[in-house]
């Protein structure tokens, strides 16, 4: 702790009497101040000790000291030291009683008492803080290293706790908490999840301090990592703002998190390179290379049912990146093994069949999903069926399929089972096939315009009764020779005979595309 009056008071070299503000001797000093001016306020920082001789100041009017001693006072000044045996003989009561009224703490100085030497032992005791501070920031940061190497980032949160007297908590690239500290933080943590994001949406290094939830504490928060975008953040709580030793503590679980951060990154780009040789095996249908490769870096991810996510974003975006954090947080949280593989402009995941990490990935399509505008089409995520190591390349034809399909619909992700299980009429949205249709029914709109008839309409009762004349000629209200008629004039028309299979299909799915309905 910095000095304080009552330290400076208790200093037997100084022999300094307390004449008013005897409750408030508990003040830090931050400086020891000499100054004559009638008004030396424009010169206070605050926190200063100031020494007066009262030179220039009529220390007997009462109405004067009362105007200084309120100013110096609103000016954030701790206490007043007055020299008495230079101009005045003892404090003169009109300086004491406006002490008293306003709170200030007034120190008597004896002549034989020079300022410079409370000048010096303000200093000294300033210094000598100092040196405890950085001396205990020193063993602070070994304590730290030490707890890191020997039991990870959740010895580093323990410590770290324990320096700062509150607690700490470590959250991951998605803003999820993976680490707490205490026990009873991790709820604390996640309720600052909407202050992580905001954090992480900065350029690093960041930090803000927030009150914490129901205003129980006070957080800082850092982002933490080198890149463009944090790989993490740390939170530290505490009941108010941390001193210097406690801030050196705070300033190097930050560094160490990072070097652990940047470490963990370097090892995740090369565990990515041998997912991509993974990937690359499985698809060229050689599972049992793929396994050698592998090890036991993926579990019993390539044994077991699976998925393959094939997403595409822009280059510069981060889109992906986002999709990627999701996925591999969700992995970190339920221990899952994942295989994520960035291709370019492109994101591949492996991940298995029924696990959080499918989920996560498909939650945060989702909220995408929600969040986008009309012409947004920065991500876009195909999902394929369960499949295994065998099954590897068809299962990733189908994601690329879901994908194509999800960027003509203008969807964020699709499902190939969605696709298998649902209806080709949508497929019928693209512009080239209405194009075709147009094209192939032109000529019958063409006839049915001069009110010679309503060959149309005919030709799709007729196809949807499936070629049964009577019953397409009751829904019509017509006889069915009329209908017979109709559809002899379509066949001239279209030059095409509908005894085709083909040709009654390419109709249909014509009079489909051109619909209301489907557009």
């Amino acid at each position: 702790m910095p000095p304080t009056l009552a330290s400076l008071v208790h200093h037997s070299a100084l022999k300094l009497t307390v004449r008013a503000g005897e409750d408030r001797l508990d003040a830090p000093v931050r400086w020891a101040h000499a100054s004559e001016l009638a008004d030396p306020v424009p010169y206070m920082e605050g926190g200063e000790l100031l020494l007066i001789t009262a030179l220039k100041l009529d220390a007997e009017d009462r109405e004067a000291m009362r105007r200084y001693v309120k100013r110096l006072a609103g000016a954030g000044v701790v206490g007043l030291g007055f020299a008495v045996g230079v101009h005045y003989d003892d404090i003169p009561e009109a300086l004491v009683d406006a002490a008293r009224e306003e709170g200030l703490p007034l120190l008597e100085v004896p002549r034989r008492t020079p300022f410079l030497a409370i000048s010096k032992a303000v200093s000294a005791a300033i210094a000598a803080d100092q040196y405890r501070a950085v001396t205990a920031g020193f063993a602070a940061q070994r304590e730290l290293t030490r707890h890191t190497l020997t039991d990870g980032p959740e010895g580093l949160l323990a410590a770290l706790a324990s320096q700062v007297d509150g607690w700490a908590a470590l959250y991951d690239a998605s803003g999820a908490v993976v680490a707490a500290a205490p026990d009873w933080a991790g709820r604390r943590a996640a309720r600052l999840t909407a202050e992580v994001t905001r954090l992480r949406e900065r350029p690093t290094p960041a930090s803000s301090v927030v009150a914490g939830p129901e205003h129980e504490d006070r957080v800082e928060l850092h982002s933490l990592g080198t890149g463009r975008r944090p790989r993490a953040a740390l939170a530290v709580g505490t009941a108010s703002a941390p001193g210097t030793a406690e801030r050196y503590a705070v300033h190097s679980a930050v560094a160490l998190l990072t070097l652990t951060t940047e470490r963990s990154r370097s090892l995740h780009a090369a565990e990515q390179r041998i997912g991509a040789a993974v990937l690359r095996m499985l698809l060229a249908g050689e599972p049992d290379h793929a396994r050698a490769v592998a090890g036991d870096l993926y579990g019993g991810l390539l044994d077991a049912p699976f998925r393959i996510i094939v997403a595409q974003g822009v280059a510069d975006g981060d889109a992906l990146g986002a999709l990627s954090e999701s996925a591999e947080s969700a992995a970190a949280r339920s221990g899952e093994a994942v295989l994520v593989v960035p291709e370019g402009e492109r994101l591949v995941v492996l991940a298995a069949d029924g696990g959080t990490v499918v989920a996560a990935c498909c939650d945060h399509a989702a909220a995408r999903e929600a969040a986008r505008k009309a012409d947004d089409d920065e991500l876009v995520v195909g999902l394929s069926a369960p499949a295994g190591p065998i099954t590897a390349s068809a299962a990733y034809k189908q994601a690329e399929q879901a994908l194509s399909v999800a960027r003509r619909r203008g969807r964020v992700l699709v499902e190939h089972e969605q696709m298998a299980a649902g209806s080709v009429l949508p497929l019928l949205a693209d512009d080239a096939v209405k194009a075709f249709a147009d094209g192939l029914l032109r000529a019958l709109r063409d006839h049915d315009a001069t009110g010679r008839g309503d060959l149309v309409a005919s030709l799709r009762a007729w196809l949807s009764r499936h070629g049964q004349w009577d019953a397409a000629a009751a829904d019509l209200g017509v006889h069915r020779h009329t209908l017979r008629y109709r559809m002899r004039r379509v066949e001239e028309i279209l030059g095409r005979s509908l005894d085709d299979p083909d040709v009654r299909m390419e109709l249909w799915l014509a009079l489909k595309a051109t619909s209301a309905d489907t557009a």
